[in-house]
This record gives structure tokens, sequence and C-alpha cells, in this order.
């Protein structure tokens, strides 16, 4: 079992640290009266423990992997491991059923039944004779009622409900209305701690899924799309929401040209040190580029590995490219901000204008965060090729990322505004000031080069300063 080998082993690491550094205070730390001094032998004992205490961390790591390893990837258990991380990225009833199919069917070998059960009506079952019987189905509903309390239950082989998964026959999920029965002749087999994860997951799909449902109902009638505005900027992060990030500053800025947008932000802290600062925007307007949006930022929201971010680039790829929407696909910049090694390590996908602005004795240098990979769900991508930069930062240093729509604004004569000595000014002017004040410095500077004039793009940028 995962949770108790797990117990066991950390159990074991920390018993060898302990009987390790014992040892070495008793055999190695100076005698009191060897000249030494207490200092001396304060110093000794401070470098043996921080020594111990690293290399414990280490070891904790590698044997928290190698069980995982042994238990969760590995076996039956692999499997519906892997059917859970394919659940991840799926955002269509028809995306499910695919998964459905392709690794609880064909490799563990179960027989599965998805029903809406304020209809009954069954919107999924295997090619099996449990799935498939009528009987089954009835005793099935008669059991578990349609307002069943959302949850993860065993089911034994007659169908009733046990908190002993050893004598289980299967399993089933109720959420939002959704019932979801997987028949398994060995669930004792599988390790138990997947089962929790594959519940979450699954509440997760089925929001996903309701989401997108909702944004293209939502569409379908012109009136509504205030409606379906607030729906899409709900994926946005509120400002005045974000966490308090120590020595980190962030201001951003939105402005859909229309209700809806392809522009998308967010900032999503990885620990006390690290953050994920994410910009970018998807070709085209409308519905579509609102639904590429939506899937983007759920992508990154999901994604438990947000420290590979070649890892996270493939997966936004992957899942635009499963939308099947032609001509779509988006510019990004993926940054990651340490502000305890002070660096940031980043990809930019094609995106327009990242920089960041330092101190110096002449005023503001600029230092572009310029392109290393290709625009994101449409080309082919060589995942392999694609290096992650990596710049140092100094106190007082100001991150800018920005759409072209901000670049792009044009004054009567047709003149870029990212093409102007003014812009350029403003940037290193404004670096200074607090990222708030740095934002508005910058729209106030776009409208009034535009001539107060409708602009021709959505305006979107985030400013993070570091060190304060």
């Amino acid at each position: 079992m995962y949770k108790i080998r797990k117990r066991l082993s950390l159990t074991a690491v920390n018993i060898l640290v302990i009987l390790v550094y014992v040892t070495l205070m008793i055999f190695l730390l100076p005698e009191p009266n060897s000249g030494a001094g207490i200092l001396g032998i304060c110093l000794v004992g401070s470098v043996f423990f921080i020594l111990v205490t690293y290399t414990a961390n280490v070891l904790r790591q590698f044997v928290l992997n190698r069980v995982k390893k042994q238990t969760i990837e590995s076996g039956e258990t692999l499997i519906l491991n892997t059917f859970i991380e394919k659940l991840r990225f799926c955002y269509t009833l028809d995306d499910f059923y695919a998964v459905i199919s392709e690794y609880l069917e064909k490799q563990a070998d179960c027989a599965a039944l998805l029903v809406e059960r304020g209809t009954d009506y069954i919107l999924y079952n295997s090619p099996n004779r449990l799935t498939t019987s009528d009987s089954i189905r009835a005793k099935l509903f008669l059991s578990f009622s349609a307002d069943w309390p959302e949850s993860f239950n065993f089911f034994d082989r007659h169908l009733g409900v046990t908190t002993n998964f050893r004598k289980a026959r299967g399993f089933f999920m109720v959420y939002k209305n959704i019932h979801f029965y997987v028949f398994c002749r060995y669930t004792r087999v599988f390790d138990p701690e997947v089962y929790s994860r594959l519940y979450e997951e699954f509440k997760r799909f089925i929001t996903r899924s309701n989401t997108l449902s909702t944004l293209q109902e939502i569409s379908s009638t012109t009136k509504e799309w205030e409606q379906l505005a607030n729906t899409q900027q709900s994926f946005l992060p509120v400002i005045e929401e974000m966490p308090k990030i120590p020595k980190l500053q962030i201001a951003t800025y939105f402005r859909p040209l229309v209700n809806v947008s392809g522009d998308y932000y967010s900032v999503l802290p990885i620990d006390q040190n690290k953050t994920l600062l994410v910009l970018g925007d998807v070709s085209g307007k409308g519905l579509p580029a609102a639904l590429i949006m939506g899937l983007v930022m759920n992508t990154v929201k999901i994604i438990e590995n947000k420290e590979d971010l070649v890892g996270v680039l493939g997966a936004i790829d992957k899942a635009i490219k499963g939308m099947h929407l032609q001509d779509k696909y988006t510019v990004i910049f993926l940054g990651i901000v340490d502000t305890d090694k002070m660096k940031i390590r980043y990809i930019n996908a094609s995106m327009s204008d990242p920089v960041i602005l330092s101190p110096a004795p002449d005023g503001y240098r600029m230092k572009p965060l310029t392109s290393n990979a290709s625009v994101v769900g449409i080309l082919d991508m060589d995942l392999e090729s694609i290096q992650v930069a990596e710049k140092s930062l100094f106190r007082g240093d100001t991150i800018l990322m920005a759409t072209d729509g901000v670049s792009e604004v044009m004054d009567d004569s047709g003149v870029e505004l990212g093409d102007t000595e003014i812009f350029r000014k403003t940037l290193q002017s404004g670096a200074a000031k607090s990222p708030k004040e740095f934002v508005q410095d910058i729209v106030n500077l776009i409208m009034e080069y535009n001539g107060g004039k409708k602009l021709h793009d959505d305006v979107t940028m985030m400013i993070a300063k570091v060190g304060y």
C-alpha cells in the first residue's frame, strides 16, 4: 500500500538520519577541552546539521519517488494511474469516451457505464454483458438513486455499497448528477491511494466539460454575449484576490476589444520563492478564441509539474490541437520567477514585447526576453529542441509582458506605438514606479496615442517588480 510504505520508508529514513547525526556528533565533534572553544564546537555542529539535513531531504525525495514507482506507477495500478493522467486532458464527452475505451476497456479489462441520472439518459456503456443488461442497470438505478450524494464508492458482487475495497467488484463516482460505474473483477488489486486522485480528476473533467458546453450554448444567441464574457473572465485571476507573494509585486490590465477575448494571463505560485507568470494571445476573435483561451488557462492550472515549462507548453499544444478548431493557435509567454536565486526561467513562444527593465546608472536598461519557440497549437512542435532560457534578476528589476494590442496601437499617421521613442521613454521612466502606477502610465499613453478612437485589438498587460 502506498500510504503505508510511504510512512514506513520515511520513518526509516528519519531514524537513519538521526543515527548518522548522533554518530557524527559523538565521534567528530571536538572535545570541550581540545582548545576549539564553544564557538568552534557550535560551528562544527552547525555544519554537520546542514549537511545531514540536506542529505536527508535528498534521500527522502529519492525514497518517495521509489515507493511511488513501485506502487502507483507499477502493475495494474499503473493502468488506472495512466487513465487518470489522460483524463486530465479530456475536455469533451467524446474525449472521455475515447480514454475509457483505450485504458479501462482494452488495457484494464473493465466495463463502464456513464449515466445522466436526471433523465436516466445513458451517455456511454461498454459492449459488455454487465453494462448492456437491462436488469443490471435497473438494479443500479434502484440501489443508487438520482439524489445520491456526490461521492466515490465501492460496490460488491451484489451491487451494494461496500466500505471494504477488498470485497469490491467495482466502483462508482457521482458528481453533478452524473453517475459513472466501473465494473472490475480485480478492484482490490489497485492501490487505494489512486482512487482519491481518480475522483478529483473526474470532478474536474465534469466541470470543464460543463463549462465548455455552457460557452457553446450561450454563444448561440448574440443577446447572451455579456454572460459569455463573464464566464470567460472567471478564468482570469482578480488582482485583488491574488496571493501575496514575497519579494514580488504584480499588477495586470485586461481590456477586451469586444465582450469576449483571446487574451489571457495568470499568476500561479509554485512555492514560497517560485511563481509562474503566464500571458498569451489566441489567434482570431469571438467564440473560437474564447474557447481556446479557456482551454489554455485550464490546462496550465491543472498541470502538476509547473516547473517543467517544456511539458506545460506541450500540454497546451496537445490540448489546442485536440479541439480541432481550424487555424487556431496561441502565442504565449511562460516565465518562472525565482526570488531566492534571483533569476527567471522562461519560454517565449512568439510573444511580442516581454522585457526586463533593469536599474542602471544612466537610467533603466531594457533586456528583451526574446522568442525561443514557435506558435502553439497549429504547427508540428519538436519539444526536445526547445531550450528553456534563463536570465538573472536584480532587486528593482521590472518584468513587462504585454500582448501585441499594446505595441501595435496606431496614431493618425499609422505609426505603431511600439516603434516610437515616447513608448521607450515611458517604459524607462515608469519602471521606477510601483507596478500599478506603471500599468496606468502605459494605459494613459495608449489612449493618448490612439487619439481617443476605438481600439483595434485586445489590450492585456502584466507587470512584475522583483525584490519588494
